[in-house]
């Protein structure tokens, strides 16, 4: 029987675990129970494989995520792991060849969806087969405190009662205290072993931008930063990211839009496509991305305010899975807030208080004057010493001003507006108020006669809708639920009254579009020495072809990571070939001597440099083409 240790080097192609890994997983090959905290990109996924190909029997990973299982699969078999998956998109007969190869001992890995554990056929047919372990992967779809909760998961807790001494493995990538307590609780394992990791992702830089005109913010942005680069934006309706990913596509950037809206099969095509194609975008509402592994996301962009930090941690996570660097950027502004207050008022009194303490925890972040990634780090009950150096907020530190006066006169525009005239306006004709501007409807409404009509041309219009949002934020605003309009809280009394201090942020204003010209090439080609960039370049297109032929996606193959290390060292034999990281037996059985030809091509490009044209090309013609 293998080692972990052997298992890591001769499937997956690695000398050593991450920090962390090794102790999970012999904890749970020795058949102990554990719940696991650990940061998208971690490596979850080994802390249950390894022990599944390790143990006796099959692997049993309950996974929501359903129009990702065939990849999955694909991704294991690539590695010589026997692994399938059961779920409604399978017609009868591939579910009963699934099934005899579990009966028949012949898998490592059998993915189901949580709602299949209560179908009792499916209960009966595990009961028939040897387990070696059950793992529960997101486990945080099973609170219901958490941002992405699923009813099926709560069912998942009879897995103890049926099967006593099958060790289990809860796994997620997003828990703040409560939610670790409700997983714990809910699965039954409060005697389990915790392990929890450092929830720090430092290969990536956060960054917060005022909103102004978001889809031409987020175009400069992928053309300045991220030209090539594969990526996901998140949006708030389905409207929105078919719009998005139309104005994208429009200004020469391959985009794709998915939401639930799309038909299945236009969803798992987009999906596909984004997995397989290179520098792809996809641009999306929630419903898309849990458990995407593609490793070589280079970015992930929100052009609306995301509801929770559980939320924006998992959607950002999705990006340098591979550990290189990579951008989180969301653009920002007041009619985000509005909008998440008015919704949050919606619902019971349960729902309100969750929905009020999810938004003030998102809001504090976007507002943060200090390190946006120790605020992260907080929320998830880890310190963060001093500042990180790769946020925004860290690279270019925030202005504060006194805005005492300036938030008086806000609230003074709503009181005058309720108690003089009995009505209740938004955040656009109470600056319009401040800065005495005649519209038609402040002249309709007499506006004009108002003793703070024009007290506020000190400000400019931008400053002013700042400035009220970061009131709606700190909750010294409210919003009035049907129609928006602008209305006090207990907390606004202080301010008026002199005895509270309101500072405020600066907004940096938006960086300005540079031309296409300066947009900068291929991220993982530019991080590469230079004699090896070409070499790095050769590999990448093989590997596109060799997906495209399989019907894979490119990192099923290789991960760039593993192109880089090649391209670098540039082995000249199969043993040395097996040396590189991410290289296993079977990866170097199907592909090792592909790549050594590969590699064995560029020796005429060298010589042609080192001879120069003329002579280089009389050697050449000397030479057998083999030769060559």
């Amino acid at each position: 029987m293998d080692t972990p240790l052997d298992a890591l080097r001769r499937v997956f192609g690695y000398d050593s675990f991450r920090p962390g890994q090794q102790e999970i997983i012999e904890h749970v090959v020795a058949g102990g129970d554990a719940l696991v905290l650990m940061p998208t990109g971690g490596g979850k996924s080994l802390c249950y494989q390894i022990p599944a190909l390790v143990r006796p029997g099959t692997g049993v990973v309950v996974s929501p995520l359903i129009a990702l299982m065939q990849d999955q699969v694909d991704a294991l078999t690539a590695l010589g792991v026997n692994a399938g998956f059961l779920n409604s998109t399978q017609d009868f007969g591939e579910r009963q060849r699934v099934e005899a190869a579990f009966l028949a001992g012949e898998l490592d890995l059998l993915y189901l969806a949580p709602e299949r554990l209560r179908v009792e056929a499916t209960l009966r047919l595990l009961e028939k087969g040897d387990i070696a372990l059950f793992a529960i992967d997101e486990a945080h779809c099973v609170s219901q405190w958490g941002h992405d909760f699923r009813p099926d998961y709560l069912g998942l807790s009879e897995l103890r009662e049926r099967w006593p001494e099958v060790p289990r493995i809860a796994l997620t990538a997003t828990a703040t205290p409560d939610t670790h307590a409700e997983i714990s609780t809910r699965l039954g394992l409060d005697r389990a072993r915790h392990f929890v990791a450092s929830f720090d992702r430092p290969n990536i830089q956060y960054r917060i931008t005022p909103k102004s005109e978001p889809k031409k913010q987020l175009l400069d942005f992928l053309r300045t930063e991220h030209a090539g680069d594969a990526g996901i934006v998140y949006c708030l309706s389905r409207s929105s990211a078919e719009k998005t990913a139309e104005f994208l596509s429009e200004h020469g950037i391959p985009a794709l839009p998915y939401h639930a809206g799309l038909d299945t099969r236009t969803r798992a095509l987009h999906q596909s496509r984004f997995l397989r194609e290179e520098g792809m975008v996809v641009v999306a509402t929630i419903a898309f991305g849990m458990g995407i592994d593609k490793p070589d996301v280079r970015f992930v962009a929100h052009l609306d305010l995301p509801k929770s930090v559980e939320g924006y941690y998992q959607e950002t996570g999705r990006a340098g899975r591979d550990g290189q660097s990579a951008t989180a950027w969301m653009a920002y502004g007041l009619q985000d807030v509005v909008q998440h207050r008015r919704l949050a008022l919606e619902g019971d009194e349960i729902h309100r208080r969750r929905q009020s303490l999810h938004l003030d925890a998102m809001l504090a972040l976007c507002e943060s004057v200090t390190c946006r990634r120790a605020i992260l780090l907080d929320y998830f009950g880890e310190r963060a010493e001093g500042s990180c150096g790769n946020c925004d907020t860290c690279l270019a530190p925030p202005e504060t001003w006194d805005g005492t006066v300036a938030a008086q006169k806000v609230l003074s525009t709503v009181v005058r507006l309720d108690r003089e005239r009995r009505q209740k306006f938004g955040v656009g004709q109470v600056v319009d108020i401040l800065l005495g501007k005649k519209t038609a409807k402040v002249e309709q409404f007499s506006h004009d006669s108002l003793s703070v009509f024009g007290i506020g041309t000190e400000l400019t219009a931008a400053e002013w809708h700042s400035a009220v949002r970061q009131l709606l934020a700190r909750g010294l605003l409210a919003v009035e639920p049907q129609y928006g309009a602008l209305v006090l809280t207990d907390a606004s009394a202080e301010v008026l009254r002199g005895q509270e201090k309101v500072p405020l942020r600066r907004d940096l204003k938006p960086r300005t579009s540079r031309s296409s010209s300066t947009a900068k090439s291929a991220r993982p080609a530019a991080e590469l020495p230079p004699e090896a960039a070409p070499v790095f370049e050769r590999l990448r297109a093989w590997r596109g072809a060799t997906a495209k032929e399989l019907g894979v996606p490119a990192y099923v193959i290789f991960h760039d990571a593993t192109l880089r290390e090649i391209a670098t060292h540039r082995p000249t034999s199969l043993s040395a070939l097996s040396a590189i990281s991410g290289v296993g037996d079977s990866k170097l059985a199907k592909y090792g001597d592909q790549l050594l030809e590969v590699l064995g091509t560029e020796g005429g490009d060298q010589l042609l440099e080192v001879l120069g044209t003329e002579n280089g090309d009389q050697l050449l013609d000397v030479l057998d083409t083999e030769e060559r």
